[in-house]
C-alpha cells in the first residue's frame, strides 16, 4: 500500500489539529481574527460564536444563567457534529488526541499489549463520568469537568503556558501508555461520552463492504473503538454507533478498500457488496 494512502487520514487530522491550535494562538497573542478564545468558547472571524455544548450543559446544571450568544454557539456546534460529521471532534479537533495517540503508538512499539500489560476498564465508565460531572456541577455550582479537564488544560497551556496543568496531561499519557489501551478517550472522558450520545444520528459514517472484505481484521486491530465494527466479517453496512470517532484508521489499513467514508443512508448499495 502506498505510504500516502496508508497515513492520509492521520496526516490530515494532524494538519487540522495543528492548524486550529495555530489559529487560536494567533488570535490570542497576535489578534488574528480567524479564531479567538478557546475550545470552550470562541468566535470565528469575529462573527460566529462557537461554544462547547457540554460546557454549556454543565453551566446550566450548576444553576448559572448562560448568555444567549453562548447558547446559540453551542447549538451551532451541536448541530455541526451531531448531524453532519459525527464524533469527529475527538479525533480531528481535540489536542489531547495527539497525546493519547502518541501514548498508544509508543505502547505498540514497546509491545506492551503482547506482554499482557493492560488493565481492563468498562467503556461505559465514560457515561458515568459524564453523569458525575453534571451532578457535581449541580451540587457545587461550578462547571465541574471544565475545572479538571485535561483537554482544556492542554489547550490553554499551549497558548498561555502549561503551569501545573502539565501534570494532568502527563498523567493521561502515562495512563494510556502503561495501564489501559485507549484509556482516557475510549473509557473515561465525559466529553467523549457526550459527543457519542450527540452524534448517534450524524450523516458522515464509515461504511463496510463485505464483498471486498478479506477478513484480515486489520480494521478491528487498529480501531480505538473496535466495538463499533460488529458488521466486519458479517455484513455490509454503515457504522451506526455514535462512539465512532471517524478517525479513518480502519480505512487507512484496509488493503482492499472494504472500508470508506460515506453517508449513513446508502444501505441497499452496500448490502449487495458492490461498494
Amino acid at each position: 500500500m502506498p505510504l500516502f494512502k496508508k497515513y492520509r487520514f492521520i496526516a490530515a487530522r494532524r494538519i487540522v489539529q495543528t492548524s486550529i491550535i495555530i489559529l487560536f494562538v494567533g488570535g490570542s497573542l497576535y489578534g488574528w481574527p480567524a479564531l479567538r478564545g478557546n475550545l470552550s468558547s470562541s468566535r470565528l472571524f469575529e462573527a460566529i460564536s462557537l461554544t462547547d455544548p457540554f460546557a454549556v450543559l454543565q453551566i446550566l446544571a450548576s444553576g448559572k444563567i448562560v448568555a444567549e450568544e453562548a447558547i446559540i454557539g453551542a447549538l451551532f456546534v451541536a448541530l455541526f457534529f451531531g448531524m453532519v460529521v459525527g464524533r469527529a471532534f475527538c479525533s480531528w479537533v481535540c489536542p489531547l488526541n495527539i497525546i493519547t495517540d502518541a501514548a498508544n503508538w509508543l505502547r505498540e512499539i514497546m509491545g506492551l499489549d503482547s506482554q499482557g500489560r493492560s488493565f481492563t476498564l468498562n467503556r461505559n465508565s465514560r457515561y458515568w463520568a459524564m453523569g458525575v460531572s453534571l451532578a457535581v456541577s449541580a451540587l457545587t455550582g461550578i462547571a465541574a469537568f471544565e475545572w479538571i479537564s485535561p483537554v482544556s488544560m492542554l489547550h490553554r497551556g499551549i497558548i498561555f503556558g502549561m503551569g501545573i496543568g502539565w501534570t494532568i496531561v502527563f498523567s493521561v499519557f502515562i495512563f494510556d501508555l502503561f495501564l489501559v489501551k485507549h484509556g482516557f478517550c475510549g473509557h473515561l472522558c465525559p466529553l467523549g461520552a457526550f459527543y457519542s450520545l450527540l452524534t448517534s444520528f450524524s450523516l458522515l459514517r464509515v461504511r463496510h463492504s463485505s464483498g471486498k472484505c478479506t477478513l484480515c481484521m486489520k480494521c478491528l486491530r487498529i480501531c480505538p473503538e473496535r466495538q463499533v465494527l460488529p458488521m466486519v466479517g458479517e455484513r455490509s453496512g454503515a457504522v451506526l454507533s455514535g462512539e465512532c470517532t471517524n478517525c479513518g484508521r480502519c480505512i487507512e489499513v484496509c488493503d482492499f478498500d472494504a472500508m470508506k467514508f460515506g453517508a449513513r443512508f446508502s444501505v441497499e448499495k452496500y448490502k449487495t457488496g458492490n461498494a
